[in-house]
């Protein structure tokens, strides 16, 4: 066999290491490409009615009904540089909170404002970040965040939270044996008279809220792992119990007024009395129009409902669906003259 030349052999490897950078960029670049179009895909059904497809002021055509504050100028370079990729995604993938509430106003870490809805129970992880992907293109920058690391970090912390778990249950099923052998022991010393009025003592083991803690810090991790690449599954929600005494009712549904615009800023894509947006239906005669049950299933998960519905779900706990419910149940209204047609 002829022997090849050393500078044949350097020009070989280099010439192999571009074909891997090249190939490598081109790869990377294709995924960042696919996770854009998809960002905008999203952006255009959950986003737009607000901000616009081009991201400026007003360009929405729910933009001119929405109550201030209203939503930042996505097209602005000067404003949105001062964002990082990750404070854009925490806007949009986080649990909604009480505006009035001091705590609030002062968390230098909540970007959002009151009639931005949240998205963290509708949509994955990849899918919010590919919205966060989209939003840059709009002001002229390019998405930098690190998803492989973010993917690494929700994998070990899996990986770390299910040894303790594990170790924590077992000390819990010994524990739990430990006591039911003692208990058996006992009633065996028992009459049969004695046994007639026996009941067994409940006792309270340490091991078990170790545990406790443990399996919670699992799922939690096992839940965030899921939804990095996975929608929160639509689960049914059960009928409630809507039944309550009148003063109680009335007292709930004045909660539910605050929780409407306060926590949940349901004005920005609803109008009552003219007053609000114009993504959602008009909801003057909520309490004509609507089932109580059918309206606290639907706060509580409308994917569940109605798979592509533009409405995200909110997180809202069973609390406060069930005093939104009885707030929408009080709006009576007369027939308009005129009625607001809903959005297309």
């Amino acid at each position: 066999m002829k022997p090849v030349a050393s500078g044949n052999v350097a020009r070989t490897k280099l010439n192999g290491i571009a074909i891997v950078v090249v190939a490598s960029l081109f790869f990377f670049g294709c995924a960042g490409d696919e996770r854009t179009a998809k960002g905008k895909k999203h952006y255009n059904h959950y986003c737009s009615h607000c901000h616009g497809e081009s991201g400026q002021q007003g360009d929405g055509f729910n933009w001119e009904r929405m109550p201030d504050p209203r939503p930042k100028n996505l097209a602005s370079n000067a404003e949105m540089s001062t964002f990082s990729d990750k404070e854009i995604f925490d806007t949009i993938y986080r649990d909604m909170r009480d505006w009035e509430d001091p705590k609030v106003l002062d968390d230098e870490n909540y970007f959002a404002v009151p009639t931005m809805p949240t998205f963290k129970y509708t949509l994955s992880e990849q899918e919010i970040w590919g919205i966060v992907a989209h939003v840059r293109t709009l002001h002229g920058m390019s998405f930098t965040y690190d998803l492989d690391a973010r993917q690494k970090e929700l994998e070990e912390a899996l990986q770390a939270a299910r040894p303790d778990m594990e170790a924590t249950q077992t000390a819990y099923d010994a524990a739990t044996e430990k006591v039911e052998a003692a208990q058996e022991a006992y009633e065996e010393t028992l009459t049969d008279e004695q046994l007639d009025d026996y009941e067994p003592e409940e006792i309270s083991l340490p091991e078990e809220a170790v545990f406790l803690i443990a399996n919670e810090k699992f799922e939690n991790a096992k839940t965030a792992l899921e939804n990095f690449s996975k929608r929160p599954k639509r689960t049914r929600i059960k009928s409630p119990d809507l039944t309550i005494s009148e003063g109680e009712r009335a007292k709930q549904a004045a909660l539910g007024k605050k929780l409407y615009t306060d926590t949940y800023g349901c004005n920005g894509c609803h109008s009552i009395n003219d007053v609000g947006g114009l993504v959602g239906p008009v909801l003057d005669r909520a309490g004509f129009r609507l089932n109580d049950t059918w309206v606290y299933r639907w706060i509580r998960n409308p994917q569940a409902m109605k798979k592509h519905t533009r409405m995200p779900n909110l997180g809202t706990s069973d609390a406060d669906a069930k005093a939104l419910t009885y707030y929408l149940g009080t709006l009576r209204a007369p027939i308009p003259e005129n009625p607001i047609p809903e959005a297309g």
